[in-house]
């Protein structure tokens, strides 16, 4: 049996989320606050028996935070079971409890649900109203605390609660003042009595996050060895540890025995009735020995001791590295579940919450990579792209935040084997910044890998990871094999393809004069418009049908449009560190001052190519400043894959602006002074974005900046 669904309604940071989960390893992937704890937490509720009476105290802050009112609306976090086995004790409690969709009389689906919600008597005075009495709603939802609520645990449910038609249903619309004249639905499954408590039937592990470890080995309740060796206490032989209890026993009376232990004791009673006198003192005092003769707590005195650097010396857990003393922690709880498992529980679910903390990359890779039990699922969250890395896509969770807002994602929903397989070995390759991302931009070589951060940071004074984008580089001109993962049923973020359209920037027809160099060439060219031309085809036929998703051509390639923008003199500064020879950097500067494409096209091209397109491309990084022109594809890309840019956003790039047309000591030009005091207005929310667009026109003349607002909606 394994959890195959959850859903999470109104819970936390989660307005409605489902996730999915298969047999086996899972992994639960997101940015920090994107909910991956609040998820554990969530499942925890429901089958940790150490949580469960943590289910019945939920509060105001436990409701989603884009309620608004948390007033009235119900919190449910619904668990979806597959796979159940027919075991006569699996079956005996998911028959009465929480089983569905019987055949022949065996439960092979089941649903445990906890819903939190107003008592009966505040639903039934929601039922009563008239429609759209919003006064009456209000009246009624004003008054309710949150001891107006009730916890209670369903099973054989059908309602579907991703469903939000189904939620108002069944809750109702309080947007429109709308309730049901019932309050009990028979779709929301039956309520389980606490004598059928699924979690005291599984077994269930909780690592949790590694902060400190060495505190966490201090402490009896928290100590993994200390559970490790409880658990084996009560299984050792009486006759075997007898012995051990009648040397602790002689231990004890010989240490009482000791002279100095007995002075100290005639001194204690002496001192005390000189004090108090013999009337108001203890009629009996003594020094005993405490050494435990019972097998479990003589256990609690064991401590862990361990060699990490030399071979000769042990030292204590907190002598160990940080990571040192997290894998042996993580080690501990990976054994605890261990012995659980193997006393052979109904299910066996292991939680293990981000464990990447000071764990060095190849152990994260490689420990997660051979994790795995038999007949166990194992889910565990993470937001490190090495460990990421030895993830089976199909069984991966991605959370995203929008705003106040987290929403799950399976990135392979709905895909087929083949396009599974695509990505899978893709990701396994080049890796998973692309499942961690806010939004993506791919590109299909080096020279855009490295020039287009740059650009960015230079021209708008804020980087690619301040603007939420991740650049990915395909390494090739398949981005329909990655593009994929991001759509309505999949990864709901915006991805932008930057690739070459190719086009001949010259006639590629051979003539007679040509040599046989320049014939090679212009074979290159039109082989590659071809194949520019037929991605274009496929590419907007992708996009025409995705929304999150859109393509950007270059006219020709990255290096000639990045001339033709304007930077024409960008390139012309590395002309004499590419060549050595004087004739061959006057020949070269000529063309590309030329304003020829068949001239400028072919010189930067050559010169990529001589110096390795990569390597030609870090030269021109060291010359890209705030006067570069970003390529209008480029920009437009951008644009796209952030969407929506804030005020503030837009006044920190203009800001930047601002101080890089007014280097420090110049005089200010008082059209760029009365731009800045419109900017500050701008800030401040006095005028909006038209106005300040149309200022900079005048502010900031032919700043590299205004394409760029012109491209903002």
């Amino acid at each position: 049996m394994h959890i195959s669904k959850l859903t999470l309604v109104n819970y936390r940071n989660f307005a409605n989320a489902t996730l999915r989960f298969k047999q086996g390893v899972n992994t639960i992937i997101g940015e920090n606050g994107a909910g991956k704890s609040n998820v554990l937490r969530a499942i925890r509720l429901m089958l940790d028996d150490s949580m469960v009476r943590a289910s019945y105290r939920l509060d105001e802050s436990d409701f989603y935070r884009g309620l608004g009112s948390w007033r009235g609306h119900w919190i449910i976090i619904s668990v979806e079971f597959d796979e159940v086995s027919a075991d006569e004790a699996m079956q005996a409690l998911f028959v009465h409890g929480t089983g569905v969709g019987q055949a022949g009389g065996v439960v092979a689906c089941a649903t445990y649900n906890l819903i939190f919600r107003p008592n009966k008597q505040i639903r039934m005075n929601l039922a009563a109203l008239q429609n759209g009495d919003m006064a009456g709603m209000n009246a009624i939802l004003d008054r309710i605390t949150i001891d107006d609520y009730e916890t209670l645990f369903t099973g054989k449910s059908t309602a579907d609660f991703s469903d939000q038609a189904v939620y108002q249903r069944i809750v109702g619309d309080f947007d429109n003042a709308l309730f049901s004249s019932e309050v009990e639905f028979l779709e929301l499954g039956a309520r389980i009595p606490g004598t059928l408590s699924v979690a005291k039937e599984v077994s269930f592990t909780f690592i949790q996050a590694l902060r400190d470890v060495v505190s966490e080995f201090h402490s009896n309740r928290t100590n993994p060895l200390l559970t490790l060796l409880k658990s084996k206490s009560g299984q050792i032989d009486p006759l075997q540890f007898q012995p051990i209890v009648e040397r602790a026993r002689q231990l004890n009376t010989e240490i009482e025995r000791l002279q100095d232990v007995q002075t100290v004791r005639s001194d204690i009673v002496q001192t005390i009735h000189g004090a108090a006198g013999q009337t108001y003192s203890p009629a009996l005092l003594s020094i005993k020995s405490d050494l435990p003769d019972e097998a479990d707590l003589l256990f609690q005195s064991l401590k862990l001791f361990v060699g990490e650097f030399d071979t000769e010396y042990e030292g204590s857990i907190h002598e160990l590295s940080l990571g040192g003393a997290n894998l042996i922690f993580l080690t501990l709880k990976l054994l605890e579940f261990k012995y659980q498992h193997e006393r052979q529980p109904l299910a066996n679910f292991l939680l293990i919450e981000e464990p990447e903390a000071h764990l060095h990359t190849h152990v994260q890779k490689t420990l997660f990579d051979r994790i795995g039990y038999a007949q166990a699922q194992i889910i565990y969250s993470t937001h490190s792209s090495h460990i990421s890395e030895v993830c089976n896509i199909k069984s991966v969770n991605i959370l995203g935040r929008t705003g106040n807002k987290c929403e799950a994602f399976q990135p392979s929903a709905s895909l087929e084997p083949e396009q599974i397989g695509n990505v899978q070995r893709y990701l396994d390759a080049v890796r998973s910044n692309l499942l961690f991302a806010k939004s993506v931009l791919l590109v299909e070589g080096d020279a855009e890998e490295i020039l287009i951060p740059l650009m960015v940071k230079q021209v708008l004074g804020v980087s690619l990871d301040e603007l939420g984008i991740s650049l990915i580089n395909i390494g090739s001109t398949g981005f329909s094999n990655v593009s994929v993962l991001f759509h309505d049923e999949r990864i709901r973020r915006r991805c932008s393809i930057i690739t070459d359209l190719d086009a001949a920037f010259m006639d590629p027809n051979p003539l007679p004069e040509d040599d046989a160099e320049t014939v090679a060439f212009k074979g290159k060219l039109l082989r590659a418009q071809v194949s520019g031309a037929a991605r274009r085809v496929t590419l907007d036929a992708e996009a025409a049908v995705n929304a999150w998703v859109r393509p950007f051509f270059a006219a020709h390639t990255f290096e000639v449009d990045f001339v033709a923008a304007g930077n024409v003199e960008k390139v012309v500064s590395s002309v004499n560190a590419v060549y050595s020879q004087a004739a061959t950097q006057a020949l070269s500067t000529a063309q590309l001052r030329s304003g020829d494409p068949a001239q400028y096209g072919r010189r930067v091209l050559t010169m990529a190519n001589h110096e390795g397109k990569g390597w030609f491309a870090i030269r021109l990084g060291k010359l890209v400043d705030h006067r570069t022109v970003i390529p209008s594809y480029i920009r437009q890309a951008i644009v796209f894959a952030h969407g929506s840019f804030s005020t503030q956003l837009i006044f920190n790039i203009l800001k930047h602006r601002v101080a890089v047309n007014n280097p420090a000591g110049s005089v200010v030009p008082p059209a760029l002074q009365t731009f800045w005091e419109r900017l500050m207005q701008y800030h401040a929310g006095a005028i909006d974005f038209h106005t300040i667009r149309a200022e900079a026109a005048i502010g900031l003349p032919n700043d590299q900046i205004l394409p760029f607002l012109s491209d903002l909606p």
